[in-house]
């Protein structure tokens, strides 16, 4: 009887967390990223304005080959993962001071959350 008190506590929140996972659409993030290919490349190894963003989840920051990258991009000396996507896509200057990037960043969480849902599907 205890234990499925427990279940049915816990199974709501688990849910309630697990929705906005759900709720991130990969194609709508490949629609808001044409805004980025100005200056990021999604193939491993070529670099523009920016660098690749092929496996950039996962990845630690400043770490492409043969791109030069800022000096506070290097000491930033984080893993990509979406919730630290998140932060840096919401503000980049805030999230890294000094960062060459002049994007001004994603207001809306939906649209980023969108977009890190595309990026996690960049090999």
């Amino acid at each position: 009887m205890h234990r499925r008190i427990v279940i049915a506590l816990i199974a709501p929140a688990a849910l309630a967390a697990a929705a906005p996972a759900a709720a991130q659409d990969a194609k709508a993030g490949e629609k808001i990223f044409a805004a980025c290919r100005a200056c990021h490349s999604v193939v491993k190894g070529q670099n523009r304005v920016g660098p690749s963003l092929a496996g950039v989840v996962g990845r630690r920051s400043a770490s492409v080959a043969g791109f030069n990258y800022s000096k506070a991009m290097r000491a930033k000396n984080v893993t990509w993962t979406p919730a630290n996507l998140n932060t840096y896509l919401t503000k980049p200057s805030a999230y890294v001071p000094g960062t060459r990037m002049a994007f001004p960043g994603i207001a809306d969480a939906k649209r980023r959350g969108d977009l890190i849902a595309y990026l996690r599907t960049l090999k």
